[in-house]
């Protein structure tokens, strides 16, 4: 019984980070912590950008929270360790799949990573911090509404964000 509990628990754990970083992506990353993720919506020179912090600061809390865990502090091991299995995840579906940073070329064309890769795709359409859409890393909306969401806030479709990123129309 325990086991399902904790297993539970890691679950629950990457459903409500996908929440936690939507919204540190929406409104700190794209707020005051901008400093940091401008890097991210910028030309990207080498292996590493300055937006690489935010993964070393979520790192740095999922270890904290293993090791108040693991003396004795339950559940906080397995709230680390669904904190892991989402960064895991985050490094998948977002820096290998979406931004190709690790040598991954593949280009999802149907279904849910198609949905995904689009999503993210077209919150790069906009250069600059302001009127982005889709700020989910694992949950994307459907392509529809974002385009609406673009249209809405900008008056036109989009062609190319700073990072080069293909728009509205193009995505598909």
């Amino acid at each position: 019984m325990r086991l399902l509990l904790d297993t539970l628990i890691v679950l629950a754990t990457v459903a409500i980070m996908e929440a936690v970083a939507w919204a540190s992506h929406k409104y700190v990353m794209h707020g005051w912590g901008w400093g940091w993720h401008r890097s991210h919506h910028e030309p990207r020179h080498g292996w590493f950008e300055k937006n690489d912090l935010y993964a070393l600061v979520f790192a740095g809390l999922a270890i904290l929270l293993i090791a108040l865990g693991t003396v004795g502090l339950w559940p906080l091991q397995w709230i680390g360790a669904g904190m892991t299995l989402y960064g895991l995840l985050y490094f998948l579906a977002h820096d290998a799949l979406v931004h190709r940073r690790w040598g991954l070329r593949y280009v999802p064309r149907s279904g849910y990573l198609k949905r995904l890769y689009q999503a993210h795709r077209l919150h790069h359409t906009v250069p600059g911090r302001d009127g982005c859409v889709s700020f989910g890393f694992l949950y994307a909306p459907r392509l529809d509404i974002l385009r609406g969401q673009l249209r809405r806030l900008h008056g036109k479709p989009l062609q190319r964000g700073a990072t080069g990123s293909i728009g509205p129309r193009a995505a598909d």
